[in-house]
């Protein structure tokens, strides 16, 4: 279950590549824009902003997510969908895939198929964690190893569930598309306010929560304390803060457009 107050926590840090990411898409009046994974819908209401002309779709799988969404007063239809189902209608001129497809293994398959179904001249746009070697995530799965959490915690924590960015443009350029990727390191400045550490409370909102589901409340709460434990000597407090760098892979492509090029 996704917990939107949870997500929320580090709004700021957390919409800063979704609107990277749109700052590379041209389309100028898209008949219909479309949200995979629009978690608490924010990011979504700033699409029908920037596309007052265009009706604007968020989807997510989680019921709690479109619930929240649904709160908001923005012009955007939002409803419970896997992307894994989803399927483009021939009036998607933008889809759009934030922090999303790193929780689907059959991802790469599912870019082909959009990039070929989706009508010639679309922008395909997403956005991917990459930091999946980064001592955060190198603590968790050492802690979810040990022999009191492995039999519960197998197999529920990807080593690298996502690909470099040269791959995905080799993917789609593939699929004939022009494509744009890149990727950038942002440094989070995060407050040590409270009682817990500030990347504990930063992996609870996304990383953490198969763990938490898996495991009985005071399963949860010694694993949390083990894992708070080495994140802390991972990234120490400085003036108050603490310094949490973050690799993000973006790729932005337009369908067809390869051929264009060529002709």
């Amino acid at each position: 279950m996704w917990d939107p107050r949870t997500y929320l926590r580090y709004h700021d840090e957390r919409s800063r590549p979704f609107h990277d990411l749109l700052t590379r898409v041209g389309a100028d009046r898209p008949r219909a824009v479309v949200d995979l994974g629009c978690g608490p819908g924010t990011l979504t209401a700033t699409l029908a902003e920037r596309w007052p002309g265009s009706r604007v779709t968020g989807l997510d799988s989680s019921p709690e997510m479109i619930a929240r969404a649904g709160e908001l007063p923005a012009p955007v239809d939002f409803a419970v969908a896997d992307v894994r189902d989803w399927r483009p209608r021939p009036e998607v001129d933008v889809l759009v895939a934030n922090a999303v497809l790193q929780w689907v293994p059959e991802h790469r398959e599912l870019l082909t198929r959009w990039a070929a179904e989706l009508p010639r001249g679309a922008w395909l746009a997403f956005q991917v964690p990459g930091n999946f070697a980064a001592p955060s995530h190198r603590a968790l799965r050492e802690v979810a190893g040990r022999d009191r959490w492995h039999d519960r915690l197998a197999g529920l924590l990807r080593e690298a569930p996502v690909d470099e960015p040269v791959d995905y443009a080799a993917l789609l350029t593939g699929a004939n598309c022009a494509v744009d990727a890149w990727e950038t390191t942002y440094v989070h400045l995060l407050p040590a306010a409270g009682a817990d550490h500030p990347v504990l409370a930063w992996m609870e909102g996304t990383a953490l929560r198969p763990v938490r589901a898996a495991l009985a409340a005071a399963d949860w709460a010694d694993f949390r304390a083990e894992l708070g434990v080495r994140l802390a000597e991972a990234y120490p407090v400085r003036q108050g803060q603490v310094y949490f760098p973050f690799r993000r892979i973006f790729v932005v492509a337009r369908t067809g457009a390869r051929a264009e090029e060529n002709s």
